[in-house]
């Protein structure tokens, strides 16, 4: 399958909003009680137990592009159950927590951006799996895009 320069795009941002995360803007620094940053903790954990979690269940399928794999098979299971981008999901609770623990506006921008791209990347890549999985509408339909989907019942 070749590569698609939109794939390329996406994943591209994405690294460079990444690498940009890890640099600071002394400027931008707050500072928050110790006991709220104790609090974001378990969510930085949360967030990297997302990340690798969702990562095992894409095992083979698993590529950098929003593109599916040629090869590829569409997984609604484990957290994919939930939601339809636990990875992403993962990245956010992650860099948002981080950046909140860190006392740093920088990071919360970088975090926001991220959150912007990922909407758009997402996207495009459902309607990638929608084209190669015929049962991603109804699958979409049933779970949320970064968080689970919030089902009222009515009488």
């Amino acid at each position: 399958m070749k590569t698609k320069i939109k794939d390329i795009i996406y994943v591209g941002i994405q690294f460079m909003l990444f690498a940009i995360y890890l640099l600071e803007v002394k400027n931008l620094r707050y500072n928050l009680p110790e006991f709220i940053q104790f609090i974001l903790l378990p969510f930085i954990v949360a967030g990297i137990a997302v990340i690798l979690i969702s990562l095992f269940q894409l095992n083979k399928n698993l590529s950098p592009f929003p593109s599916p794999k040629e090869n590829s098979e569409l997984i609604t299971t484990g957290l994919f159950n939930k939601m339809r981008h636990p990875i992403y999901s993962g990245i956010l609770l992650l860099a948002f927590s981080f950046a909140l623990y860190q006392n740093s506006g920088f990071k919360i921008l970088i975090s926001f951006f991220l959150l912007t791209l990922f909407y758009f990347k997402t996207g495009y890549e459902e309607k990638q799996l929608s084209l190669k999985f015929p049962e991603y509408k109804n699958y979409k339909m049933n779970t949320g895009r970064f968080f689970p989907k919030i089902k009222f019942q009515t009488k």
